[in-house]
């Protein structure tokens, strides 16, 4: 893309490092930043340096949090014997807005994955089973997305739980094979975490 400023084409390469954004897409973006004032833009930056600055990580579940303990951990009219296993903070998000689930999350933080070099050990696994040690959870429910990523995950987490006296259960699928939580619709969500199903391993 040939731009007619230096400036204006670093920042059209910044906007285009974002996932889904495309050349095009990040002119429009840029461009439109431009014709802001510059209180605006200040206001636009400033956002990001905090949320880099300021951002924390729940030390039980790993969501996304202002505190040291997420809102949702710290709400004691959470159902504590239900802990869904999800991937992402994304999946917190698109289950929360089903209203569907009042328990606990644990956030993996990503998948099992040999092809991306991604092993057990990548992921938030161990501290998974440090939370069973108490022995408040009852049933985890594996929230993960139905691609062979998410299954292999599944497989090692209920072979290395095997131990404790916990339900596991997935997400029914009314959530397609292939498809990642996040951009499932609210209703087909929240019936697939009511309709859960005990897991069988194969």
């Amino acid at each position: 893309m040939n731009l007619p400023s230096k400036r204006l084409d670093q920042a059209v390469q910044a906007f285009s490092q974002l996932p889904g954004i495309g050349q095009k897409t990040a002119l429009r973006l840029v461009l439109y930043l431009l014709k802001k004032d510059n209180i605006q833009v200040n206001q636009f930056a400033a956002a990001f340096d905090k949320l880099k600055e300021e951002i924390k990580y729940c030390n039980t579940c790993h969501n996304i949090s202002d505190t040291e303990v997420c809102h949702i951990c710290a709400n004691s009219r959470r159902n504590r014997a239900e802990l869904c296993v999800v991937e992402d903070i994304r999946d917190i998000i698109a289950i929360e807005n089903t209203q569907q689930y009042n328990g606990l999350y644990h956030v993996l933080g990503g998948l099992i994955s040999p092809m991306e070099g991604k092993g057990p050990s990548d992921l938030q696994i161990d501290s998974l089973i440090d939370r069973l040690k108490s022995g408040e959870v009852k049933e985890i429910i594996m929230a993960l997305s139905a691609t062979m990523e998410g299954d292999t995950t599944i497989f090692f987490i209920h072979k290395k739980i095997k131990e404790f006296p916990i339900k596991v259960s997935t997400i029914s699928r009314g959530v397609a094979f292939g498809g990642e939580l996040e951009y499932v619709d609210e209703v087909t969500l929240g019936r697939s975490i009511l309709s859960r199903i005990a897991y069988q391993q194969g």
